[in-house]
């Protein structure tokens, strides 16, 4: 993990495309601004976890079961 120390209004800069700026520091929080193009998401780690499972349950469902299967090339 690499690691910066950052004040208000100052920025980061990922790659050539996503910028980051320090919004705001309050007690125990920090609000942080991001701007990047459109293709690509942007989430908060949580709401990015719960994506995945979804994604992963659904893939998971559109596999036929192996006696299915045979039955269906059989």
């Amino acid at each position: 993990m690499l690691v910066f120390t950052r004040k208000k209004d100052e920025r980061l800069i990922i790659g050539n495309e996503i910028e980051i700026t320090i919004l705001s520091v309050g007690s125990g929080n920090v609000k942080v601004g991001i701007t990047a193009p459109r293709h690509i998401s942007v989430h908060r780690h949580e709401v990015y976890e719960a994506i995945r499972k979804e994604n992963l349950a659904a893939s998971r469902s559109q596999i036929p079961k192996a006696d299915i299967l045979k039955k269906l090339l059989g």
